[in-house]
């Protein structure tokens, strides 16, 4: 039996990856799933652990680079209705996994629950947001979090609790391969007073980012007490180019894939400006991408 047999209905082979990414590069993925339930979605788990394929999970591809080659093994996107609700219970808001983050932001402040307004114009969906713990200077999705509900190696659900997860700066304790959703433990406040502090902080990030290209999110996390943007533009590393990649004129931090561009040339840039800060500035930077 083929991975295939069963799954003609959602799952697709050598499907180009350029498409599910915002920089719309890469090559393809060699299995493609978008399953339409959690019964589907632990059948295509347990098969691929059986027939020993890697299993990678797709959100928005906003955070993410895919070399020109493509990957082997199954990726899966939870795309369906049935892994993006978002519920309301007192200060508790529950959101599946592939809910997008903002939506989930603006429910909150709707509901008159503080605390993830300064996530608003971070994009990706919610469960991308908890594996690598998004935020900003202020505030983190894993501060807030009080449950989440993963599928394991076995394709079973399990619930880690709040008590067993350690979040980070970037990064979280959470390693199995599927979540599923999230319990988020809010605050009360005023909807009218949490609507103007979204609204500053979408102003405020949008104003310093690139708009209107093929781009991710930051390409370095911030070292302690420093800002990667401001690393790569100290080290006189705004516009520097190969092919077409470009390093940004208005946010040192991103990079802009032009239309002739592929995604080794993004990789050579990355590991060019590593390299020039490291040397110029003397400080090592870690990537925040993700790169298949």
């Amino acid at each position: 039996m083929g991975f295939l047999t069963g799954f003609e209905s959602f799952v697709r082979r050598d499907e180009p990856l350029a498409m599910h990414t915002w920089f719309q590069l890469g090559g393809p993925a060699e299995f493609f799933a978008e399953p339409g339930d959690l019964d589907q979605l632990v059948a295509v788990v347990r098969r691929a652990r059986d027939e020993d394929l890697v299993i990678r999970i797709l959100g928005r591809g906003s955070n993410l680079l895919v070399r020109d080659e493509g990957i082997r093994g199954v990726v899966i996107r939870l795309s369906e209705p049935a892994f993006g609700a978002i519920d309301v219970a007192g200060t508790t808001i529950t959101a599946g996994a592939g809910a997008r983050l903002g939506r989930v932001v603006t429910t909150a402040v709707r509901a008159g629950l503080g605390g993830l307004e300064e996530l608003v114009a971070i994009p990706g969906t919610v469960g991308g947001a908890l594996r690598q713990n998004a935020g900003t200077h202020g505030s983190d999705i894993g501060q807030w979090t009080n449950r989440v509900t993963a599928l394991n190696d076995a394709g079973e659900v399990v619930q880690r609790e709040r008590e067993e997860l350690v979040f980070g700066y970037r990064q979280s304790s959470l390693d199995e391969p599927v979540l599923l959703s999230v319990c988020l433990e809010l605050e009360e406040d005023d909807p009218y007073h949490l609507a103007k502090r979204l609204q500053k902080q979408w102003i405020i990030r949008k104003a310093k980012q690139p708009m209107g290209h093929q781009c991710a999110g930051c390409i370095f996390k911030n070292p302690e007490g420093m800002h990667a943007g401001q690393l790569i533009d100290q080290a006189g590393l705004k516009g520097t180019r190969i092919g077409g990649a470009v390093v940004s004129e208005r946010h040192a931090n991103f990079i802009i894939a032009e239309p002739e561009c592929t995604a080794q040339d993004v990789l050579r840039l990355i590991d060019l400006v590593r390299d020039q800060v490291e040397q110029r500035m003397e400080v090592v930077l870690e990537r925040e991408i993700e790169v298949w």
